[in-house]
């Protein structure tokens, strides 16, 4: 293998391997209007203004200090408790029982309704696991009813 073979192939591995939540802003709908955004490197903005971020390893600052974190399978902790999940096909759960779903296309539902949606998510856990973060941290979505 030639030397330009192999870097071209090392940087197709290394581009590939690049998780597209890495590299596309996540756009979060309700109602039909922005309402959040996740920014390239995790920062989250509400209403256009930033509020928080999710770090790489799934905590979650708000004005600067940790609410909470979201772990890699889904699961939510919030003052160290366990308080919902992400699970891999998408629904959500507080204390154990369903509330809502993250469809593949980023359609967001609460109780079968749909809430709103997402974009450039939803194809995979880490994407819905993202969304959820700011749901539950940042919104009323999970509140008791």
């Amino acid at each position: 293998m030639s030397p330009a073979t192999r870097t071209l192939l090392v940087a197709t591995v290394v581009a590939v391997s690049i998780p597209l939540s890495a590299v596309a802003e996540v756009d979060i709908r309700q109602d039909g209007s922005l309402w959040a955004r996740i920014e390239d490197d995790g920062q989250i903005r509400i209403d256009g203004s930033l509020v928080g971020e999710i770090e790489p390893d799934g905590t979650v600052r708000r004005s600067g200090s940790i609410v909470g974190e979201i772990e890699s399978d889904g699961t939510i902790r919030s003052a160290g408790s366990i308080v919902g999940e992400v699970e891999e096909d998408g629904n959500l759960r507080r204390s154990g029982s369903i509330i809502g779903r993250i469809e593949s296309d980023g359609i967001i539902r609460r109780d079968g309704s749909i809430w709103g949606s997402a974009s450039n998510c939803c194809g995979s856990h880490g994407g819905k696991r993202d969304v959820t973060a700011v749901l539950y941290f940042f919104s009323t979505f999970f509140a008791e009813d």
